[in-house]
């Protein structure tokens, strides 16, 4: 199966528009601050959400609209998360109506999602004044879109791809945002995927929930899940392939370019953490279970002390060890091996659980990339898996800081 790249991010596949603009939440007039994504037809539709107690009021909102497996549009502000207020599902539920009011859709059909800080009551009233605005100019702008989303995010994040099912062209699209209270388990992440497909809200919903766990679900900046994760797709058949409604070969190349995309998002997300100055991937093969790997990957990516070390390339991979060893995932600590890779080479920094001797020049070298990968072998099966996140700067104490005042 091939699966290109393309431009056009979630206006890349047939029926899609957006738009995003400034509507006066943030303070800085240059930032865009509300976005609208529409589907010119009904859509099938799946989220996954946090897992957090504390929950944002879109997210309430957004799984009560989609329980029905469908959706035609997503309506998202930054600069507030609408999260811990008492008429938070209030709001919630007016910004769904205002796109009812100047697009006909139904504000059932409406998914709604915010960023930003948590506690402090959200204003309408901008919203309103430009919701004709963000309306009247959808068109081919998911990168204003994606820039609507951002709060900390230093980049936008947008992807798309194109591959055949039935011979019919297809097209997957997606932005993201997210670089701060980052490790979802979904259950500060918003991703909204579209895509022409055909497929049934109940083949969507599955392969989504799915998907979560080897793509944002293995994601982490400082460890801090957030009460708006939110993840959401439409997909509005438009592509014209026969509809899946249950699993089949075609079904399984949906979900592999439904991963692609979610996996390119996934990494653009953790090299953009807070303060962040790399990309580092942990890389986990030979274990027991799936299970395993999964949890072995996260402790590395999570731990403090392997994410300084990363930021001041030192290849102190006793922490990487610890960082297994706490994980709770049963593993044989004298059979593991340890190695730091990138475009600068490979160090080779353990093996069978002690420790080789190693040039310190090359390891310096390997780690003061921006894009570095943690190769980890416990060497007692055949499960493997991947996570992102990034190094722990003084800069990421200095935007928390202060974040809110």
């Amino acid at each position: 199966m091939q699966i290109k790249e393309i431009s056009g991010g979630v206006c890349a596949p047939a029926g899609f528009s957006a738009n995003g603009v400034h509507c006066g939440i943030r303070k800085n007039k240059i930032k865009k601050d509300f976005a609208l994504i529409v589907s010119s037809v009904r859509a099938a539709a799946a989220g996954v959400y946090t897992s957090n107690l504390v929950k944002g009021a879109p997210v309430v909102v957004t799984k009560a609209h989609l329980a029905d497996g469908h959706a035609r549009a997503i309506v998202v502000n930054s600069g507030n998360a609408n999260t811990c207020n008492s008429d938070g599902i209030e709001v919630a539920e007016a910004m769904c109506a205002m796109v009812e009011r100047v697009s006909g859709i139904p504000s059932a059909d409406v998914a709604v999602a915010s960023t930003g800080v948590i506690g402090q009551k959200l204003d309408i009233s901008p919203m309103l004044a430009h919701i004709d605005e963000l309306y009247s100019g959808l068109g081919d702008n998911s990168l204003a879109a994606a820039e609507a989303i951002m709060t900390t995010d230093t980049v936008s994040k947008q992807v798309a791809v194109e591959f055949e099912l039935g011979g019919k062209k297809c097209r997957i699209g997606g932005i993201a945002k997210g670089v701060g209270m980052v490790c979802p388990n979904m259950a500060t992440n918003l991703i909204f995927l579209t895509s022409d497909v055909a497929i049934s809200p109940q083949m969507l919903q599955k392969s989504l929930s799915s998907d979560v766990k080897s793509s944002f679900n293995m994601v982490s900046v400082d460890g801090d899940q957030s009460t708006n994760d939110t993840c959401c797709i439409l997909a509005n058949g438009l592509a014209g392939n026969d509809e899946i409604v249950a699993p089949s070969a075609e079904l399984n190349k949906f979900r592999k370019a439904l991963n692609y995309c979610t996996v390119k998002l996934s990494k653009m997300l953790a090299k953009d953490g807070e303060g962040a100055t790399k990309l580092i991937e942990c890389r986990v093969v030979g274990a027991k279970s799936l299970a395993s790997a999964r949890t072995v990957c996260k402790s590395i990516i999570k731990s403090s002390l392997v994410k300084a070390a990363m930021f001041g390339a030192d290849a102190n991979w006793g922490r990487v060890l610890c960082a297994i060893g706490y994980s709770g995932a049963a593993v044989d600590v004298h059979r593991i091996d340890v190695s730091f890779i990138s475009h600068g080479g490979e160090v080779k920094v353990c093996r069978d659980g002690y420790g080789l001797d190693f040039s310190e020049e090359l390891a310096k070298k390997v780690l003061s990339e921006d894009e570095v990968t943690i190769y980890v072998d416990l060497k007692s099966g055949s499960h493997k898996a991947a996570a992102w996140g990034c190094d722990l700067t003084y800069d990421y104490v200095k935007i928390n800081g202060d974040y809110r005042t």
